[in-house]
């Protein structure tokens, strides 16, 4: 399961490389989302349809190399808690529901070039077992849950099982980051940077986990 997480977060580094170097050329707004200050000013600015571009980024999240829980941060500085919750789980989770669909539909034959039969007959089975759990925690990390969702449709997880674990991580997620987002007001520069700090602290426990189940 380990060797196939690390060949689909390859693929989608090497995809969020591409968009970002098509930014960095061509949009210099998108700069924004990455620093703090700006990013919480710019939905001020636009604070009544700011929401829907915040839920838009959020879905895109699946491609694009977007700070997810730097937005979720944002809106919840802008909007306040109980709303940026809210636009937070409709983006966050409209994108995972986006992603276990698409490769729900393609299944194991668009997938076979990342892995072997054998190999995606090991990842089922380990994915049946622990698949829930590892949706609800990979929710608060960066790049991880697309890769997870995706996976969850190669696998052909059943969708109430998909959909419950998916709601509950990204619903305590952006609760959490909401919550982050509007305490820090005073200073939301902090605050949105502790929302981009924390998950990739939580990183190398996710994989040493990972590689725990994979050895049992």
């Amino acid at each position: 399961m380990l060797k196939l997480i690390l060949k689909m977060l390859f693929f989608m580094l090497v995809l969020a490389a591409l968009f970002l170097l098509e930014f960095q050329l061509f949009g210099q707004d998108f700069e924004l989302l990455f620093s703090q200050q700006r990013c919480v000013e710019w939905f001020s600015r636009i604070k009544p349809y700011g929401w829907a571009i915040g839920i838009g980024l959020l879905m895109g999240d699946l491609i694009l190399p977007v700070p997810a829980t730097g937005i979720m941060a944002a809106l919840g500085n802008v909007y306040g808690v109980i709303a940026g919750t809210l636009f937070s789980v409709i983006g966050s989770a409209g994108g995972g529901f986006i992603g276990y669909g698409v490769a729900r539909i393609l299944g194991r034959k668009g997938s076979r070039y990342l892995a072997s039969e054998d190999e995606l007959d090991r990842f089922q089975r380990l994915f049946d077992k622990w698949g829930a759990m590892a949706i609800i925690i990979s929710r608060i990390m960066p790049v991880l849950p697309e890769v997870l969702t995706i996976l969850a449709g190669i696998a052909r997880m059943h969708p109430a099982r998909f959909i419950v674990s998916l709601l509950l991580g990204t619903f305590f997620t952006s609760l959490l980051f909401s919550w982050i987002g509007y305490s820090s007001r005073s200073l939301p520069g902090y605050g949105i940077m502790a929302a981009v700090l924390i998950p990739l602290l939580i990183w190398p426990v996710f994989l040493k986990i990972v590689h725990h189940k994979k050895g049992e």
